[in-house]
């Protein structure tokens, strides 16, 4: 069923399965041998994280971590706060931060220094998708899934007032008035 607020599918689900099962695998060898957390960022890239996880061949844990710059809007208010933060010490831990999109990459940048302040062994970012043209500050993604062009992004776990995280594929939104 075609939803009017949608323009188009910038990636199918069978691009997205592609695109995941590699990075699973760059991780699984990055990280073989070594005790690996996964901290996905919510609500947005739990769908992400879930197909991340099956894909890999090695042990992992899991924590999450919510933050939020947008509210209900679709554009990000540059003003980051921390919803949920980690139950888990990370301490000595190698940590791959799992992330759906990186619109300004002011709300990672922000996370990436909060975690690297806790005394991790390492910190990595894997993001499924990068407004490239969008970002003000450059932060380092060690596994990337897509570069995308600056428009409003649904599905795949990624939402527009709490609606489309379902789709399964990534689609464009319109133009809001």
């Amino acid at each position: 069923m075609a939803e009017p607020e949608i323009e188009g599918t910038l990636f199918t689900g069978e691009q997205i399965k592609a695109r995941v099962d590699e990075l699973a695998r760059r991780i699984s060898d990055d990280y073989r041998g070594s005790r690996l957390l996964l901290v996905g960022i919510l609500k947005g890239a739990f769908v992400f994280l879930a197909e991340l996880a099956r894909e890999l061949d090695i042990e992992v844990e899991f924590d999450f971590m919510a933050l939020s710059s947008y509210g209900s809007m679709t554009k990000t208010s540059g003003v980051v706060r921390i919803l949920k933060d980690l139950d888990t010490d990370i301490t000595g831990r190698n940590v791959v931060i799992v992330e759906d999109l990186i619109d300004t990459g002011l709300t990672l940048n922000y996370l990436l220094r909060s975690l690297e302040a806790r005394g991790p062994e390492s910190v990595e970012i894997c993001a499924l998708l990068n407004k490239r043209v969008a970002n003000k500050v450059e932060v380092p993604i060690k596994y990337e899934g897509f570069s995308i062009p600056d428009v409003f992004v649904v599905g795949y776990g990624m939402d527009y007032a709490e609606r489309y995280r379902n789709l399964p594929y990534i689609a464009g939104m319109k133009r809001q008035p």
